[in-house]
């Protein structure tokens, strides 16, 4: 473990959550923290829980299914939150350990997901992922797709999916981005935006967000390798 101190963090990132929440005259509640704990072994994931963090994102199905099924034993109420890209022949998993995926953003897995869903009975919540900048590099569904992507998620596969999420290109100003997703949002009837992390939380409150993704401002800096 580091020197850094994750509950100082924890409470450092509520207390401006809540700031900018006031700032944008909005109520604190509907901004939701997911603790971003990928990479970070139990150990340090356990003062956060024992602070009170309940809502928390992995990257990969592996290494959450490695370190969650213990710490839920102790915590049986935390939220689990997939942030990180999902393959199709991980939906069995996924859909098994997450009650949330933020990053649903094709056709294959939203079939795979559709039929994981109806053999397990489990119903995780499903945001779209939209690549707003249109990065090649990126998973996500262009701004120009996201339309005709989430009809055929809803009538083709039959999943209700309740938000979008977005990550920004590091090099741009966040903003107009955030204010993409939240003018695609409304327009869909689509009440959860998940965008936002340590360093721009503050403009994705403005611009909506319900669900901000901190980690590093949190857990401290990630081992090199990550």
């Amino acid at each position: 473990m580091s020197d850094h101190d994750p509950v100082q963090g924890l409470n450092e990132v509520r207390a401006a959550i809540r700031r900018a929440a006031s700032d944008y005259d909005r109520d604190p509640a509907s901004v939701t923290l997911v603790a971003v704990s990928k990479t970070f072994p139990a150990e340090d994931i356990e003062p956060v829980l024992a602070a009170g963090q309940r809502v928390f994102g992995e990257n990969y199905v592996q290494e959450a299914k490695t370190k969650w099924p213990g710490l839920r034993e102790r915590y049986a109420d935390v939220e689990l939150h997939l942030i990180g890209p999902l393959q199709s022949n991980k939906a069995k998993e996924a859909v098994a350990l997450f009650d949330a995926i933020h990053t649903l953003d094709r056709p294959s897995l939203a079939e795979a997901l559709a039929k994981e869903i109806g053999k397990s009975g489990r119903k995780p919540r499903l945001l779209v992922q939209v690549n707003t900048g249109e990065e090649p590099q990126k998973g996500g569904v262009a701004p120009g797709d996201i339309d005709a992507f989430l009809e055929a998620c809803r009538t083709t596969y039959g999943l209700e999916i309740e938000g979008l999420m977005c990550i920004p290109p590091a090099e741009d100003p966040p903003s107009p981005h955030f204010a993409l997703l939240n003018q695609i949002a409304k327009r869909q009837g689509l009440k959860t935006l998940s965008m936002g992390m340590s360093a721009d939380f503050d403009e994705a409150i403005q611009l909506g967000a319900t669900h901000v993704r901190v980690g590093s401002a949190i857990f401290g800096t990630r081992p090199r390798n990550a």
